[in-house]
């Protein structure tokens, strides 16, 4: 019966994840995107992108794909066990497949929106650091499982990596509420990007130690 079929009981409700992370493989790279998606689906920027749901589940993977799915392929995506979150780090020398996101921006958006879309990808790019550096992309948390410390763990296990190796490390935050966590990981405010009627988004470094 339908009023069976929804109880706590029956549904398939995620299992306990202790956050513990592992560095992703081509196997994971579907499941990953598809927590980045669910995770960023209340995030201001990207719904600023794709304010319809339907285009949102549509494009925003498509758009993760190009934006940080070179993380896949050098290794440098962390998920967590049951997929309750990930994060796309990209190492120093690796960026975005800018024309895979001018093909998707096209495709997606109204023409009258190209303009601000591309101008915005141009600011993301000025506000690198000159130096080589690793750059968070995406990092995000299904939204059942947030605000239990996932995240944090993701973060801690790349930045012991970028210590290791003593390389700065760069994020652009989309989101207001997760600064204050970003800072105490020791990132700094660098500076702020807008475009027309866009959020702002938050340019932040963490210096090499």
């Amino acid at each position: 019966m339908l009023g069976e079929a929804i109880t706590r009981e029956q549904i398939d409700m995620p299992m306990a994840d202790t956050g513990n992370g592992f560095v992703a493989a081509f196997a994971h790279a579907a499941s990953a995107i598809a927590t980045v998606t669910m995770g960023f689906s209340t995030d201001p920027v990207a719904r600023w992108f794709y304010p319809k749901a339907a285009d949102y589940f549509r494009w925003f993977p498509k758009f993760t794909q190009a934006f940080a799915g070179g993380a896949i392929a050098n290794g440098s995506a962390y998920c967590t066990e049951n997929y309750s979150g990930a994060a796309l780090w990209l190492p120093p020398g690796v960026g975005p497949d800018e024309e895979e996101l001018v093909s998707i921006v096209r495709e997606s958006l109204p023409e009258k929106r190209h303009a601000e879309a591309f101008e915005l990808f141009e600011k993301m790019g000025e506000s690198h650091p000159a130096e080589p550096h690793w750059y968070l992309p995406m990092i995000a948390v299904d939204t059942v499982r947030q605000n239990l410390g996932i995240g944090s763990n993701l973060m801690q296990l790349a930045l012991e990596r970028c210590d290791r190796e003593g390389m700065p490390a760069y994020l652009e935050s989309s989101n207001p509420r997760n600064i204050s966590l970003y800072r105490r990981f020791g990132f700094e405010v660098v500076g702020e990007i807008q475009v027309a009627d866009s959020p702002v988004m938050t340019p932040m470094l963490r210096v090499k130690r």
